[in-house]
């Protein structure tokens, strides 16, 4: 193939992905909260506000009545704000992106660091990051990376090729006690090898110069235009003396961090606070802000930190707390879709370190009758559940690729609606009786049967929620019944579950979120080699459905759909886990802050976040 038809090859295959997307939207007659604009050419279906309201239950409200954008006001030269990271726990403290799992984490790593590309509202790599990358002409699994020349370190030293290499040799090693070395990853050429110790480098890459890496892939898939490159590099000249074993708890790591961010590590209460100053020289430009404090807010006090002006605005807000609030003179609110769920997952074996796979074990496990998962799906109204506990800011959820990547998820799936009698009709036909006349079910052998239920604290639905849950798996004859008789932390709950590999064989059920990657790929979360597959599930069918999705069949748009159509499917028959509500993400910020931007495809804008006035803004 010639260099020029590939390159009208390439430009041909993003043009369909994007406008594709983009038509999706519109027949779906959704709205792009995260799109500066309609595309030209498109026209957006209007919406009967009047009949929307009907339609409605009163009490709720919709993701649609919120804006995405605050660009009021004059920013001052300077000035100081408060983030709030709503949490009921500290957070980690884990803040180096190879390492790093949980999302406080993630909230405090944002303002310092950042990763080399950027992606545009479609989810596909652009050139406006850090980093520009070329695809080979001749060979698409060739892709050469250019960092830009004032891209620095906050200690001044560039960031360079060896950086980003590092990072992978990192994540590939075999001491490496990090989730990161996943089926992306796995996609480098002689990286397995490297990481088995059958080689001494990773063939697939190459630092052709200071600012230049090149990285050659087994497999062109379509998902590495959309998220599958990785794209974090971490300082070499600080971590290369480091043993790899010892750098997720050292002192670089969890004390002194650095990054190429718009703002510089100051200071850092763990747990509980952190504070920035302004990077003069970062690449973008120099930040409009002089000083940041981030703050640990409870679930519990969010309201009134956000209205004495103690906070200008958080990560997050809960959604029960929108209606007692929405009114506060002192605040703007901003919304979109949130690239999330909340899930319940059935532990049906156990995470084999040795070989880094999924040991699935349904034979040994209490929760391997598919008929029981199933029933329990269908035992619960997370309609309800969206409208009683959130307001209708979170919705019955269906398939486990949500309403935030449009163009795969199956709006046509119904999941499994709520249908208590269909739940009774799978248990009772499924050999789960109550046999000694106690009110609850037996196995299928007559043993007793008492399911364990993990879920976490925060927030003032944490614990009515599960106890619903409970309820009604009670109502169709299942004793279910609270770990421990309580709700648990945050980083206790992902110990427990199996983040760091260790699945605490008392744990049967649990209630978990994913906030899910710009990739659609789902692998990383069910593939069999995917440490957060916390259900531990695997199957020939599933290998064959993910495997397909990121096949060379798969640049194809519409067949890919069908593929993750197909997948979605099947998890709705398997029921590895089922997800429960998406999600509005409500974003209260005060009326002071100007240039504030929400929705996954503007956290680069974060330089550009300012202030109007010295001081918040308080409700009085």
């Amino acid at each position: 193939m010639t260099k020029s038809k590939a390159r009208l090859l390439l430009m041909a295959l993003l043009a369909v992905f994007v406008l594709f997307m983009v038509a999706c939207n519109n027949n779906e007659a959704t709205t792009d909260v995260d799109a500066e604009a309609p595309s030209e050419g498109t026209e957006e279906t209007p919406v009967d506000e009047e009949t929307a309201e009907q339609e409605r239950p009163e009490g709720t409200y919709s993701i649609e009545d919120f804006s995405y954008l605050k660009d009021d006001g004059t920013p001052l030269s300077g000035g100081e704000l408060t983030f709030g990271l709503v949490s009921d726990t500290p957070f980690e403290g884990t803040l180096n992106p190879v390492f790093s799992s949980g999302v406080p984490d993630g909230q405090v790593m944002g303002w310092f660091d950042e990763g080399m590309l950027t992606w545009d509202t479609s989810f596909v790599y652009n050139n406006e990051g850090a980093a520009t990358f070329e695809i080979d002409e001749e060979d698409n699994r060739i892709w050469t990376f250019t960092i830009r020349d004032n891209v620095n370190w906050h200690d001044g030293e560039p960031v360079t090729a060896h950086d980003w290499e590092f990072a992978h040799y990192v994540i590939a090693d075999p001491d490496y006690d990090g989730p990161r070395f996943n089926a992306t990853l796995r996609n480098i050429e002689g990286i397995v090898d490297y990481h088995n110790g059958d080689a001494d480098t990773i063939s697939g890459i190459e630092v052709i110069d200071d600012k230049t890496l090149r990285i050659t892939y087994i497999q062109a898939t379509p998902s590495l235009i959309t998220g599958g490159v990785w794209s974090s590099a971490i300082p070499k000249h600080i971590f290369e003396d480091i043993p790899v074993a010892e750098m997720s708890a050292h002192d670089a790591t969890r004390v002194n961090p650095i990054g190429f961010g718009p703002y510089i590590l100051d200071t850092i209460v763990p747990g509980e606070s952190v504070t920035y100053v302004k990077n003069e020289n970062y690449w973008r430009g120099e930040p409009a802000l002089d000083k940041v404090t981030l703050r640990v807010i409870s679930p519990s006090v969010v309201a009134e930190a956000l209205k004495s002006g103690d906070v200008d605005l958080v990560d997050s807000f809960p959604v029960d707390q929108f209606p007692d609030n929405s009114e506060l003179p002192n605040l703007t609110w901003l919304g979109h879709v949130d690239r999330a769920y909340t899930y319940i997952g059935f532990k049906l074996g156990n995470w084999d370190a040795e070989n880094n796979v999924v040991n699935y074990d349904p034979e040994n496990s209490k929760m391997g009758n598919k008929s029981l998962r199933q029933a329990m799906w269908h035992a619960v109204d997370n309609n309800a559940i969206g409208e009683r506990f959130y307001h209708g800011l979170r919705w019955n959820a269906t398939t486990l690729i949500p309403p935030s990547h449009p163009e795969y998820h199956d709006e046509t799936n119904p999941g499994r609606p709520y249908d208590p009698e269909k739940a009774i009709q799978l248990l009772d036909d499924a050999g789960f009786v109550d046999v000694d006349g106690d009110g609850f079910r037996e196995d299928p052998d007559g043993n007793k049967l008492e399911i364990n239920f993990m879920s976490m604290s925060g927030g003032d639905t944490a614990e009515p929620l599960a106890q619903y849950y409970i309820q009604a798996w009670e109502a169709v004859g299942l004793k279910v019944q609270l770990m421990e008789g309580r709700l648990h932390e945050f980083n206790s709950f992902y110990d427990r579950v199996g983040d760091t590999g260790t699945d605490d064989p008392d744990v049967d059920i649990y209630q978990g979120a994913w906030s899910v990657g710009i990739n659609v790929d789902p692998s990383g979360l069910y593939g069999r080699e995917a440490i957060y597959n916390f259900a531990r599930y695997a199957s020939d069918e599933n290998d064959r459905l993910l495997t397909d999705g990121i096949s060379e069949d798969a640049f194809d748009v519409e067949k890919r759909i069908g593929i993750y159509n197909e997948w979605q499917a099947y998890m709705v028959d398997a029921v590895p886990v089922f997800p429960t509500v998406y999600r509005a993400s409500l974003k209260p910020v005060n009326n002071r802050v100007t240039n504030y931007t929400v929705g996954d495809n503007f956290e680069y804008r974060r330089w550009q976040w300012a202030v109007t006035a010295e001081t918040p803004e308080v409700a009085r």
